[in-house]
């Protein structure tokens, strides 16, 4: 059952998107910024239930925190780089090793501690979902392509700095741009390239430079967590 949630909800998303563009009046009587938030709030909630009926043990859970307080402290000394900073290789890393559900916390968990530091608001439901696909997909890449090699992580770290922006975008565009249509859905999509493709190349260097190494450290740990039980 848990293993179709993720599809069926994101199709969920994509169907009350599409008719908050199609339904005008819709759109006016509770406007974008409001229904934006509450698709959020009910993503976030349902992932979360999903993590925490899953079989995980509280040494993982330990893991987890630690992974999610590195990505989440990796953002505040490259503040001053816009959109060049190591979450987003931590959080796919996480979820390849150890899959989606944990690379999901992990992401989430990154954005809301940083934010605390950084500044919270209603960016941060977004970043939160945004981090956590990150992981999510990073962790599906691993089950559909276990043979992933360097190459491909980095091409797929690369892509991320994309995807993020790309979902970012939605908020920005919904919570600025007047009227909601599709001349200025592409401005906002446009006016975030250059920084999108800053992120993109800063998740390729990290992978390109630390990806094997972490990968190697992390799989270490996860032996020394698995219990085997020999009959």
């Amino acid at each position: 059952m848990r293993k179709i949630i993720f599809p069926v909800f994101l199709l969920l998303i994509i169907g009350l998107l599409a008719a908050g563009i199609r339904q005008d009046n819709f759109v006016a009587r509770q406007g974008w910024g409001l229904l934006s938030a509450e698709i959020m709030f009910l993503a976030l909630i349902l992932f979360y239930w999903g993590f925490e009926q899953g079989k995980t043990s509280s040494r993982e859970i330990a893991l987890i925190a630690v992974l999610s307080a590195i990505a989440a402290a990796g953002r505040i000394p490259f503040a001053a780089l816009p959109n060049v900073q190591p979450t987003t290789f931590i959080v796919i890393v996480s979820g390849f090793v150890f899959g989606p559900q944990a690379g999901f916390a992990v992401g989430s968990t990154a954005a809301l501690v940083s934010n605390f530091f950084l500044g919270q608001g209603p960016w941060t439901p977004w970043q939160m979902l945004a981090w956590g696909l990150a992981g999510v997909s990073a962790g599906l890449l691993k089950i559909f392509f276990p043979g992933a090699g360097r190459k491909w992580m980095i091409g797929f770290s690369f892509l991320w700095g994309y995807l993020y922006g790309w979902i970012m975008n939605i908020w920005f565009w919904a919570a600025f741009f007047q009227p909601l249509n599709w001349q200025t859905f592409l401005a906002a999509y446009s006016a975030s390239f250059f920084l999108d493709t800053l992120h993109a190349a800063g998740n390729a260097l990290f992978y390109a430079a630390l990806g094997n190494s972490l990968i190697r450290i992390l799989r270490r740990f996860q032996r020394k967590l698995t219990v085997e039980i020999i009959p």
